[in-house]
Protein backbone atom coordinates (compact mmCIF):
# COMPACT_ATOMS: atom_id res chain seq x y z
CA UNK A 1 0.00 0.00 0.00
CA UNK A 2 1.65 3.51 -1.13
CA UNK A 3 0.64 6.10 1.73
CA UNK A 4 -0.31 9.64 0.83
CA UNK A 5 2.15 11.88 2.46
CA UNK A 6 -0.52 13.07 5.05
CA UNK A 7 -0.89 9.72 5.97
CA UNK A 8 2.23 8.99 6.35
CA UNK A 9 3.34 12.21 7.95
CA UNK A 10 0.47 10.93 10.81
CA UNK A 11 1.86 7.60 10.99
CA UNK A 12 5.23 8.93 11.47
CA UNK A 13 4.58 11.21 14.14
CA UNK A 14 2.69 8.19 15.60
CA UNK A 15 5.16 6.01 15.32
CA UNK A 16 8.09 8.50 16.49
CA UNK A 17 6.05 9.06 19.73
CA UNK A 18 6.31 5.13 20.85
CA UNK A 19 9.11 3.70 23.14
CA UNK A 20 10.57 1.68 20.09
CA UNK A 21 12.75 -1.77 22.34
CA UNK A 22 10.92 -4.39 21.31
CA UNK A 23 9.61 -3.90 17.23
CA UNK A 24 9.29 -6.71 15.32
CA UNK A 25 11.90 -7.69 12.34
CA UNK A 26 8.85 -6.75 9.93
CA UNK A 27 8.92 -3.53 10.51
CA UNK A 28 12.28 -2.27 10.67
CA UNK A 29 13.78 -0.94 7.38
CA UNK A 30 17.53 -0.57 8.31
CA UNK A 31 19.45 -1.35 11.00
CA UNK A 32 23.14 0.80 12.21
CA UNK A 33 25.04 -1.52 14.38
CA UNK A 34 27.62 1.02 15.91
CA UNK A 35 31.03 0.15 17.00
CA UNK A 36 32.87 1.50 19.42
CA UNK A 37 35.80 3.54 18.18
CA UNK A 38 33.11 5.54 15.68
CA UNK A 39 32.80 2.42 13.53
CA UNK A 40 29.62 1.19 11.87
CA UNK A 41 27.84 -1.59 10.10
CA UNK A 42 24.65 -1.59 8.35
CA UNK A 43 22.03 -4.07 7.53
CA UNK A 44 19.57 -3.17 5.31
CA UNK A 45 16.75 -5.43 5.95
CA UNK A 46 14.64 -3.60 2.79
CA UNK A 47 17.25 -5.22 0.77
CA UNK A 48 17.44 -8.83 2.41
CA UNK A 49 13.25 -8.84 2.00
CA UNK A 50 13.66 -7.70 -1.45
CA UNK A 51 15.78 -10.63 -1.46
CA UNK A 52 13.53 -13.07 -0.70
CA UNK A 53 14.29 -13.73 2.72
CA UNK A 54 11.59 -15.00 5.23
CA UNK A 55 11.63 -12.74 9.08
CA UNK A 56 13.19 -15.70 10.57
CA UNK A 57 16.00 -15.89 7.87
CA UNK A 58 16.71 -11.65 8.98
CA UNK A 59 16.73 -12.20 12.33
CA UNK A 60 19.37 -15.04 12.09
CA UNK A 61 21.48 -12.40 10.35
CA UNK A 62 20.49 -9.91 12.32
CA UNK A 63 21.63 -12.20 15.41
CA UNK A 64 24.40 -13.98 13.74
CA UNK A 65 26.15 -10.25 12.66
CA UNK A 66 25.70 -8.93 16.56
CA UNK A 67 27.10 -12.37 17.87
CA UNK A 68 30.55 -11.76 15.44
CA UNK A 69 30.77 -8.40 16.26
CA UNK A 70 29.83 -9.10 20.21
CA UNK A 71 31.64 -6.89 22.69
CA UNK A 72 32.17 -4.37 19.72
CA UNK A 73 29.05 -3.20 19.78
CA UNK A 74 28.42 0.08 21.72
CA UNK A 75 24.35 0.27 20.31
CA UNK A 76 22.01 -0.80 17.85
CA UNK A 77 20.00 1.84 15.73
CA UNK A 78 17.27 1.16 13.23
CA UNK A 79 15.07 2.77 11.24
CA UNK A 80 11.44 1.57 10.69
CA UNK A 81 9.69 1.18 7.83
CA UNK A 82 6.35 3.20 8.08
CA UNK A 83 4.39 1.73 5.47
CA UNK A 84 4.97 -1.94 7.30
CA UNK A 85 3.75 -0.34 10.74
CA UNK A 86 0.50 1.17 8.66
CA UNK A 87 -0.05 -2.04 6.81
CA UNK A 88 -0.47 -3.79 10.01
CA UNK A 89 -2.12 -1.59 12.34
CA UNK A 90 -4.46 0.86 9.74
CA UNK A 91 -7.00 -2.54 9.30
CA UNK A 92 -7.02 -3.44 13.05
CA UNK A 93 -7.66 0.26 13.77
CA UNK A 94 -10.35 0.21 11.16
CA UNK A 95 -11.95 -2.74 12.88
CA UNK A 96 -11.83 -1.00 16.57
CA UNK A 97 -13.23 2.26 14.85
CA UNK A 98 -15.91 0.79 12.55
CA UNK A 99 -18.59 0.12 15.25
CA UNK A 100 -17.88 4.26 16.54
Amino acid sequence: MQLSDDFFNKWSHIVNEVNKSNVPIECIKRLTIRLYGGKRRSINIATLRKQGLEAEEIEAVVNRTLTDLGDEVRDVDFVLDINAVADIVQPETDKLLNGL
